[in-house]
């Protein structure tokens, strides 16, 4: 039996053999599709090259694309582990044409790998095309040899495909499978269509056409083809099974959370296991792809999958997190085709627990409301919106957990209800999430690359460049020059000029041309151009002049040297906290660093001492700071770090800085600092000059996020720090080295000043040192002394009571503390005389009196404040009052 990934492969390679480029899958974070919250099919990486705003040095591709559809239009997540076929992750196999071959060639691709190479009985195949569309139909009799009733025409939009309301369109073949008559269901078309028995398992979508607004479609100059079949629903047909659980790779995730949750794989938790092995995948190669658990957005999602999964894990009886530890069986099964689960495991496998284990918290809770909440209702009555609220805002339940749960009590929840109470919350939410992709205005730039190439960067080794004016912006729009005090962006034919990316910022400095100086105050990239925005300073500036390219070298070279910086502080801090250290983001700046990266606590001082003298180590070793072109699999195999979820090219920049005497990354096995970048560094790592932490802080939930400065402004910051201690060295009148124990001592000294001054305050507030202190007076049998004291605190009140208490050996006191601003008042009563009053009831009587609420304590001691000193009087007599009863 063949197992999905043979299957993969052999679908690969069938297209390798046809002069297919396979290429990589893309992110599951859409770069060029800002409508998409996650790529869900194969087509999406390549919709600028069907639009022809992009090109690329192939027509023909294949790819087995991973995809998750778990929010937004395309969400499968309260159908997964209920049905056969739905899924949040899933692998989409496909092949491409970008304006190459056409319906004949793609019908023919389809047939033959089909039936010969997945050896697939032609009489148990049969497609559908678009009513209108006779040339799919007579292609399909052509090569498959298909009677007209295995040939259906559908009139529908099942079969006619669209990128948007206007835009590149056209019909669709499908191509589906039949399981026999013991199967209920219909074929396309039918009225039983929606059974099981006819199964689609490959789509074509021949685009030929482009849709305008008013609804005419014209051919399109560049008719391609875009096609899709799913792994799991082939996988699970070639390997005879009606259930994609069943398949081979879903099997061994779901024994495996079988086995760590010492439950039967096929017994009553059956479904549990399905979400469990399901949900593995999708929260894996999300986390693989940048994506961390948050409140919303993408990581929204992410966390809601994840606390699916653990709510599931919880049914099965597991009490303690088990996500993270069948992480290893996934990697296992899919490491192979995807490596970025091997890179991240160490990641993936902390983030699950983190977040697990902060759930596991609240699950119990939250599942208990909802039996409270039940309880309360007639049987089978829906659950009401608010409660359902509730759970999700108070334990973190999204309602699809809370309807996930009550599905199998047989019972649902009242959505309108909580739709009401959610939409302040909705509203908020759609307006923080802007989207993914491109810029808006990114097609102006796709158009400048159409006709002028890619801008040539020579910036890795200058700062100073001479090229050709090739386009300028205004506006929004193009225009061919631009006068004095304009705003304009600039496209050269070659530039000096670093394009902010990958955390560094652009670069500043100036262009002139025989007629003009442009004042560049940054530099972005799009479409592998750069783009320098700046003003015209003086003159006018023309499309098509030949101009001078300065770079602002001392800024550049800042910015330099954090970026090298930033390499030897990713790699300190794998080496101090452990290699599940991944970056998260980073700013390289002229002025600083700041530097984000996964770990799930704050750094200890040593911990923060040691990451910054290994910098600097390796500063002061003033190696070489070496740059490779490699392939990215070539620099994966020797050790370099990439960022997860970034797409790299054929070709990549392996930069390696610092020397190890033992084991190190590199092909020599002795480099310290091996990353895929394609920033600008120092040609040594002395030229970074020195390195300085400022601190670490919490960026986001598992994210850390370290400051620092390099060079001269962190020796600045070493000598602000010297002239601070000077002068306190100075007015301590003490050398530097014993300022420490110079404050310490004066803190002791401070201390012990205080603790006097508040025995004689106290001595003076009762009548001297050596004086008697107020008399006691009689009241119904005790003792009572009370008293108003001036220049005390309401501190100083407990320990003045417990000295006046041991002097009338049995009885009550009651102070007042006239402080100048709210008063405080103080009762305490002898052990002997608790039963017969409290101090509580003495004290509560007393703040009455002078305006105050409350009061509390012990029967022997108590405290309250007051408002009004002037009651001070009537304060007294109240707690007589009490002890008159």
């Amino acid at each position: 039996m063949a197992s999905l990934n043979d299957i993969r492969s052999t679908f690969l390679d069938y297209f390798k053999r046809n002069d297919h480029r396979v290429v990589e899958s893309s992110p599951l974070v859409p770069r060029n599709d800002p409508t998409l919250m996650f790529t869900n099919s194969g087509m999406v990486q390549f919709k600028n090259l069907f639009t022809g705003a992009e090109t690329r040095d192939y027509k023909r591709a294949t790819t087995a694309q991973k995809c998750v559809r778990a929010g937004g239009k395309h969400n499968d997540l309260d159908n997964v582990g209920y049905t056969a076929r739905h899924h949040t992750f899933f692998e989409m196999m496909g092949n491409f044409s970008f304006g190459d071959y056409f319906k004949e060639q793609a019908i023919s691709f389809a047939w033959e790998l089909l039936t010969r190479d997945f050896g697939l009985a032609k009489d148990k195949l049969l497609v559908t095309v678009y009513h209108t569309d006779d040339e799919a139909a007579d292609i399909w009799k052509k090569v498959s040899g298909l009677k007209d009733d295995r040939i259906i025409r559908i009139a529908s939009d099942d079969n006619f495909w669209r990128m948007g309301p206007t835009g590149p369109c056209g019909p669709c073949t499908e191509i589906f499978y039949d399981h026999g008559e013991h199967i209920w269901g219909g074929p396309p078309g039918s009225a039983d269509e929606d059974g099981d028995r006819f199964i689609e398992i490959w789509n074509n979508v021949f685009m030929q056409n482009e849709q305008f607004e008013d609804g005419t479609m014209r051919p399109l100059e560049m008719q391609s083809i875009d096609t899709g079949m799913g792994l799991e629903r082939i996988g699970a047909l070639l390997q005879g099974k009606h259930d994609n659980y069943d398949t081979d790779l879903m099997r061994a995730l779901i024994e495996a959370s079988a086995n760590v949750t010492s439950s039967d794989p096929d017994g009553p938790g059956k479904v549990h296991h399905r979400v469990i092995a399901d949900h593995l995948r999708s929260t894996a190669f999300l986390i693989a792809d940048g994506v961390m658990p948050s409140a919303d957005g993408r990581g929204y999602v992410l966390r809601r999958i994840l606390r699916r999964a653990a709510r599931h894990a919880n049914m099965l009886g597991a009490k303690d997190p088990v996500m993270h530890r069948l992480v290893p069986a996934l990697v296992q099964q899919m490491g192979g085709a995807y490596p970025e689960l091997v890179r991240a495991q160490s990641l993936i496998e902390e983030t699950l627990k983190l977040e697990e284990s902060k759930f596991g918290q609240t699950l119990e809770r939250g599942l208990k409301l909802l039996d409270e909440e039940l309880a309360q209702l007639p049987e089978g009555e829906n659950l009401p919106g608010a409660a359902a609220f509730k759970l999700y805002d108070t334990y973190g339940f999204p309602l699809d957990l809370t309807q996930d749960a009550l599905r199998e009590k047989g019972r649902a929840v009242d959505t309108e209800g909580f739709d009401a109470a959610m939409a302040e919350q909705k509203a908020k939410a759609r307006a923080a999430w802007s989207g993914s992709g491109e810029a808006s205005d990114a097609k102006i730039w796709f158009e400048l690359a159409e006709e002028h190439g890619a801008s040539e960067f020579l910036g890795y080794e200058t700062e100073k460049a001479e090229g050709v004016i090739q386009a300028l912006v205004a506006g929004g729009g193009e225009v061919t020059s631009a006068g004095e005090g304009q705003e304009v962006q600039i496209v050269v034919s070659q530039t000096p000029f670093y394009g902010e990316s990958g955390g560094q910022v652009g670069d500043t400095g100036e262009i002139r041309t025989e007629s003009a100086l442009v004042r560049i105050t940054d530099t972005k990239k799009a479409a592998g151009l750069f783009i320098h925005n700046g003003t015209v300073t003086e003159g006018t500036i023309s499309k098509g002049q030949a101009a001078r390219l300065q770079v602002e070298h001392s800024r550049r070279a800042a910015i330099r040297a954090n970026h090298s910086a930033t390499h030897l502080l990713h790699e300190a801090l794998r080496e101090a906290l452990g290699d599940h250290v991944a970056q998260k983001g980073s700013l390289n700046a002229p002025e600083r660093l700041r530097f984000d990266f996964s770990h799930s606590q704050g750094l200890s001082a040593a911990e923060l001492a040691k990451v910054e003298a290994d910098v600097n180590a390796y500063i002061r070793q003033n190696t070489p700071v070496e740059t490779r072109i490699m392939t990215p699999d070539d620099a994966r195999a020797i050790g370099a770090q990439a960022l997860f979820g970034e797409k790299y090219g054929d070709e990549v920049r392996v930069v390696s800085m610092g020397r190890l005497e033992g084991s190190g990354k590199g092909t020599d096995g002795q480099t310290y600092s091996l990353e895929l970048c394609g920033g600008t560094h120092v040609a040594r790592t002395g030229d970074i000059g020195a390195f300085v932490l400022l601190g670490d802080s919490a960026s986001s939930a598992g994210v850390r996020r370290i400051e620092a400065l390099t060079g001269e402004l962190a020796l600045a910051h070493l000598r602000a720090q010297d002239a601070r201690l000077a002068e306190l060295a100075a007015a301590l009148k003490a050398p530097v080295g014993e300022v420490v124990e110079r404050v310490k001592a004066l803190a002791e000294e401070r201390r012990q000043l205080a603790n006097e001054v508040a025995t004689l305050r106290r001595e003076l507030a009762m009548g001297g040192g050596g004086a008697a202190g107020p008399e006691a007076k009689e009241i119904n049998g005790v003792k009572l002394i009370a008293q108003v004291l001036k220049g005390v605190s309401g501190k100083d009140l407990p320990a003045m009571i417990d000295e006046m208490k041991g002097r009338i050996g049995s009885g009550a006191v009651v102070l007042i503390a006239d402080t100048g601003a709210k008063p405080a008042v103080a009762a305490g009563v002898t052990q002997d005389m608790t039963a017969r009053v409290s101090a509580v009831d003495l004290v509560k009587a007393a703040a009455a009196a002078m305006g105050g609420k409350g009061g509390g304590g012990r029967p022997d001691m108590a405290q309250a404040g007051g408002n009004d000193i002037s009651g001070a009087e009537a304060a007294i007599a109240a707690a007589e009052a009490i002890l008159q009863g």
